[in-house]
């Protein structure tokens, strides 16, 4: 006879002499304690100052807050899937405190409440929290970028360069147009020139021209006809034209469904084609892998971002870094200049950076890097011995206008030179050269830093740094699409994303016995 089976209490409709608090079904070292902590510590009167007396009550923005943060770190970006997790899970139910506001009051408060710079004091002032605890000092910052695509339509595109020249097409149309009818009129009426050719308003010259024509009885209809159109079609379409250009303004693209996005090539493309898509470039800055700094930009190019970016930061903390460490895309002379004037160790390669360090470059010594210069005189020496002489100064201007002086140097003859065919391959009887010193001389600031002790542990800590906080977000967290429209919005989202991943490192770190944390601290107290 076999052992008698013995099942444990199975009663779904049983009710406790004492229920249990949702509280207790919430383990102590669960992450969403933390964000109930950290969230609680939080001075909110700004998000507070925008909800208006009267009415029916509101949820806490403190409690919307603690929901919408702790989703992006559970990896829940869906206002819908927020909303039915409030009514399924145990812990957003303890979070909530049993509310459950819809999709709507959700997504309202995520993309209306939160924006205006209001959310980006919450998350200085977590910052400043991480900071407190010691595991950011703000000293220091490893900056690195990457795109977003955004929501938009990836086929709504508008390019300068079309509209550009469909409007210039479009202008010489009509002007064709209304000279012809002018010309008619003139002949017709036995005026010796126009009067309306000089008119710059379109729409008031094409008005009075079809008022004279009908006026004065011109008999070609298939003028009237082409005039006409000129009003109902070309006008309307040289307005579109301006509009585009307006919101344009100093990019080369912009998408129709999202006007703040750019196109851009993406480095996820999955068809491998180098298809462009609307999107964002994303800027962060880390220190021991928390986020302290992030800002969204149009341009492509991380170059044209690092100054707002730095300057951005200042605002946010009232200070700036004593040591900026990034990859050779922020590398040029601007760059290195700001970072100079601000008194910043700036611990950023440039282009040749890798290159310069190889035996093969240190070795050429036809380079101008390797000539010798003297800076008394002013002038280069090849390895034949003879001086290239400075013959002038030219100077080039960014696309952020910033202007760079260049030195042109030119020796005398190189006809007859043995090693000419080794030197230089122009066809000119002398080589001439081109140096910008003061970008040389950031350059050489530059690799003493990067290549002495400091700057090697830097150069080691970099890939670990914003490009291993990318990649958390983006292949562990999947988080590869922006879920909002506007840059506004879209920097209130990725600010979401970053606030989230701070959490989760400090989680991290409190699970690990390196930090404790209590969700008894201080609260506004909830209505």
């Amino acid at each position: 006879m076999g052992t008698k089976i013995i099942y444990k209490s199975y009663r779904q409709n049983d009710s406790l002499l004492f229920p249990p608090t949702l509280g207790e079904l919430v383990p102590e070292d669960h992450p969403v304690r933390i964000v109930n902590a950290v969230i609680d510590r939080l001075d909110m009167s700004g998000i507070e100052s925008t909800y208006r007396g009267g009415g029916t009550s509101s949820y806490h923005p403190r409690m919307l807050l603690k929901v919408i943060v702790y989703s992006y770190l559970s990896n829940v970006y869906s206002g819908r899937r927020m909303e039915r997790l409030l009514q399924e899970n145990v812990n957003y139910m303890w979070l909530a405190g049993m509310s459950r506001p819809d999709f709507r009051t959700i997504n309202r408060f995520r993309s209306e409440r939160l924006s205006d710079g209001r959310f980006d004091e919450l998350f200085r002032q977590v910052v400043l929290l991480l900071n407190a605890e010691g595991l950011v000092s703000l000293k220091v910052q490893y900056i690195d970028g990457t795109k977003i695509e955004s929501v938009a339509n990836r086929y709504t595109f508008v390019w300068k360069g079309s509209v550009e020249k469909s409007k210039a097409r479009l202008e010489a149309k009509v002007e064709a147009v209304l000279k012809t009818a002018e010309s008619v009129l003139s002949e017709e009426n036995g005026e010796c020139a126009s009067e309306e050719s000089g008119v710059t308003d379109l729409a008031g010259r094409t008005e009075r021209i079809l008022r004279r024509m009908d006026e004065r009885g011109i008999s070609d209809r298939k003028l009237r006809k082409s005039v006409q159109k000129v009003k109902e079609e070309s006008l309307p379409k040289l307005e579109e034209y301006n509009g585009h250009l307006e919101t344009l303004g100093e990019r080369n693209s912009y998408s129709k469904t999202d006007k703040d996005a750019t196109f851009m090539r993406m480095k996820e493309d999955a068809m491998r084609n180098g298809q462009t898509k609307p999107g964002y470039n994303v800027q962060i800055a880390t220190e021991n892998q928390f986020i302290t700094n992030y800002g969204i930009y149009w341009r492509p190019t991380d170059w044209g971002t690092m100054i707002p970016f730095l300057e951005s930061f200042r605002e946010r903390y009232g200070r700036q870094s004593e040591e900026i460490v990034a990859d050779s895309g922020y590398g040029n002379e601007q760059n290195y200049a700001y970072m100079d004037g601000e008194g910043i160790d700036a611990y950023v390669k440039y282009t040749m950076f890798h290159a310069e360090m190889r035996r093969k470059y240190k070795g050429n010594a036809f380079l101008v890097q390797n000539m010798h210069y003297n800076e008394e005189k002013d002038f280069y020496v090849c390895p034949m011995g003879q001086h290239l002489e400075r013959v002038g100064t030219c100077s080039s201007v960014s696309d952020l206008g910033y202007r760079s002086s260049v030195a042109v140097y030119r020796a005398k003859r190189c006809n007859g030179c043995p090693l000419r065919g080794m030197c230089y391959k122009g066809k000119s009887d002398s080589r001439t050269i081109e140096v910008n010193h003061t970008a040389d001389a950031f350059k050489r600031k530059a690799r003493g830093l990067l290549t002495g002790g400091r700057g090697l542990m830097h150069r080691s800590r970099r890939p670990i740094e914003p490009e291993a906080v990318f990649g958390d977000i983006k292949f562990n967290h999947g988080f590869k699409r922006f879920r909002l429209k506007s840059a506004g919005k879209v920097n209130v989202e990725f600010g979401l994303v970053a606030l989230a991943h701070n959490l989760r490192k400090y989680a991290a770190h409190v699970r690990d016995g390196l930090m404790s944390v209590s969700d008894s601290c201080p609260s506004s107290g909830m209505a």
